[in-house]
């Protein structure tokens, strides 16, 4: 399953895009940030990062676009901003008739940490963890785009689908009953997120990061 993910920023938008196995092994296509400076016309910079995701999503095809929900915010005008940027993209997925995910920061946190209330820089290193890169992408924007993608391949239907196949192909419910192999890191920290994301409180998973 190949998933781009989508930070949603006027002035920085973080866009990854990673491909995830039937086993979630999850590996780097590309990241990027489309970056639009502060005074240039607000329309002129809508139409800059709009470009920059149709590009991407002609050059890459990825199968679903996984996106962070926005939420309220002491700043009106950031808000604006960052639900503009998500509306763009939710329509360059449309039109290309490709499935979206909102996903809140929690979720997100927990998916890639195991827990909901990770910092930039935990979620960062877990992100370079289970694409295994030798650096933390930066900035963190990035990192954050590469997280909801990632996020999204663990938690979608068919992510667990797939493995659900992988077991019954490897042995059926004897498979089940006694795993023959330990876990991958990747693997371990879905689980985590799974058991953190059903532990967190609805208010919870509506904070703001």
């Amino acid at each position: 399953m190949r998933v781009l993910g989508i930070d949603p920023g006027l002035t920085r938008c973080g866009v990854g895009i990673v491909d995830v196995s039937q086993n979630r092994r999850a590996t780097l296509v590309h990241v990027t940030v489309i970056r639009t400076p502060a005074g240039e016309k607000h329309e002129n910079r809508l139409l800059t990062i709009s470009d920059g995701i149709e590009r991407l999503l002609d050059e890459y095809r990825p199968e679903r676009v996984a996106l962070e929900r926005v939420f309220a915010d002491t700043n009106v005008s950031t808000v604006m901003g960052t639900a503009q940027v998500s509306g763009i993209a939710m329509l360059a997925a449309v039109k290309r008739l490709l499935p979206i995910g909102m996903h809140t920061p929690t979720e997100v946190k927990a998916a890639v940490t195991g827990y909901g209330q990770a910092d930039k820089k935990q979620v960062g290193t877990m992100v370079a963890k289970i694409l295994r890169l030798e650096e933390i992408p930066k900035p963190a924007d990035a990192a954050d785009a590469l997280a909801l993608a990632i996020c999204h391949a663990w938690r979608s239907p068919l992510g667990a689908l797939a493995a659900t196949a992988m077991t019954d192909l490897h042995g059926g419910a004897a498979s089940r009953e006694r795993p023959t192999s330990r876990p991958t890191s990747a693997q371990a920290a879905w689980l985590a997120a799974e058991q953190a994301a059903k532990a967190a409180s609805p208010e919870r998973r509506g904070l703001r990061r």
